[in-house]
């Protein structure tokens, strides 16, 4: 990679088959409670009710850890061990009644596949960036549906060997139960366990009750994040098109720091990195896709960790839903004339938008206005797993090759940030674009003003 450079990544297409050889579930390895627990409005909002797939790769590690047993093996009885404090991943969903959903904590387990491949980890090629193509390492039941959660496991996970000795850990956790963060709790623990740990180091806390909407609910901010705006553009159509391609877009640190000067000497502004590439891309998206009438609103979307923002402290433990969703709003005019510092700063605000109170008018919104559908028009949401410890997650083979989201193309108005090399700052800027834009999003990627 050049001094200050974007480097174009490409995910192969590689033919993949598995084959499965014991699927079973995993039950808690002593007795749990069998009450019901209240899901927050954070938790259960129709953005969350789908099971989030992500994927691990270990490759083969010498002397064999664990004496030898099979990743399968010793991994299915730490999950029956992580289950007894993370009793709620073991239960199911029930719907009772107006759309709410609680956890039936009924230890009906979570789902375990183990499977093999006659592939070897090098002949995956890149593991750099998601791969639809890894989708036979994530395991679905026959006939499920799209978005399905009522009735099905919490977790499912399915181990796959590869003929090198290396194996992939494909998992699919309800994100009705926890965010990112966590979710990296809940992994963290089950590692801890498979490395032969006796108690967890973080003992998990529920919790969701304090998170109820107040009586009258107070909805004292407009939430543009989830409403649905005239939207007479073309982008629908554009995004629709058969020949969508999932690209990647490595950033390295010098090309991020050229940014961040850039809006400093137009306006004096310091921002975060995450903060001059979304608007960076954002903008850079919106050219390249030509998206016409000018005179339309145009929303940037994304998710900032409410436990940072809370006046007091949330119980240490606590792995629910604790997001704010923040939005900035411009016409496709300002977005593609204004200079980049004062999209930036449209960022910013969003960002610094999400408090206490706004979390709490926003659990009060979702309890007057109960969405049920998500709305895309005008819309990109960009989500950041850059700081994310998934990439640290060891079971006792060493971190993983790869760790991260499969398939973006279920979800074409969706944006991630990536890490690539940590110690080197790179981040991997992953989005789904018609075959013809690609081109073009790379040229205003690099054209920066």
């Amino acid at each position: 990679m050049s001094s200050c450079s974007i480097d174009e990544l490409e995910a192969p297409c590689i033919e993949i088959k598995t084959w499965v050889k014991k699927k079973r579930a995993v039950l808690p390895a002593s007795s749990t409670p069998t009450h019901s627990l209240y899901l927050s409005n954070l938790d259960d909002m129709i953005g969350t009710r789908f099971l989030t797939p992500t994927i691990y790769f270990y490759s083969r590690k010498d002397p064999l850890p664990h004496g030898g047993l099979g990743a399968g093996k010793v991994m299915r009885r730490a999950l029956s061990q992580v289950l007894v404090p993370y009793y709620p991943l073991a239960g199911r969903l029930r719907d009772v009644g107006g759309g709410k959903l609680e956890v039936a904590c009924t230890a009906a387990g979570a789902f375990f596949v183990e499977a093999t491949t006659d592939l070897a980890l090098e002949d995956l090629g890149s593991l750099a960036m998601p791969n639809p193509s890894w989708k036979p390492f994530v395991y679905c039941f026959p006939g499920e549906e799209h978005l399905t959660i009522l009735d099905l496991p919490l977790l499912i996970a399915q181990v796959t060997y590869f003929k090198c000795g290396g194996f992939a850990l494909g998992l699919r956790i309800c994100h009705c139960i926890c965010d990112g963060m966590g979710a990296m709790q809940f992994m963290n623990a089950w590692a801890e366990m498979v490395r032969g740990a006796t108690f967890i180091s973080i003992n998990p806390c529920w919790e969701r009750e304090k998170l109820k909407p107040r009586s009258p609910p107070l909805t004292q901010f407009k939430h543009m994040e989830f409403e649905n705006i005239e939207d007479n553009s073309n982008l629908i159509a554009l995004i629709s098109k058969p020949q969508l391609v999932q690209k990647g877009f490595c950033f390295n640190h010098k090309f991020q720091a050229s940014l961040k000067e850039q809006v400093f000497v137009e306006s004096g502004m310091r921002c975060t990195t995450f903060e001059v590439m979304a608007a960076h891309v954002w903008r850079s998206w919106v050219r390249a896709l030509q998206i016409t009438p000018r005179d339309q609103e145009m929303r940037l979307t994304f998710a900032t960790n409410g436990r940072s923002v809370l006046k007091s402290p949330i119980k240490e433990g606590f792995y629910g839903n604790f997001i704010g969703v923040a939005c900035a709003m411009s016409t496709i005019n300002e977005l593609t004339t204004k200079p980049l510092s004062e999209i930036v700063h449209l960022v910013q605000m969003a960002r610094k938008s999400i408090s206490e109170e706004y979390i709490r008018s926003t659990i009060d919104y979702l309890e007057v206005k109960k969405p049920t559908k998500l709305e895309f028009s005008g819309k990109l949401g960009i989500t950041h797993w850059t700081r994310f410890s998934l990439y640290e997650t060891d079971f006792g083979w060493g971190i993983p090759i790869y760790a991260g989201p499969i398939d973006l193309s279920p979800f074409p108005q969706l944006c991630l940030f990536l890490p690539h090399h940590k110690e080197s700052g790179s981040i991997i800027v992953c989005i789904c674009l018609p075959l013809s834009s690609i081109s073009s999003f790379k040229f205003f990627l690099m054209k920066k003003d």
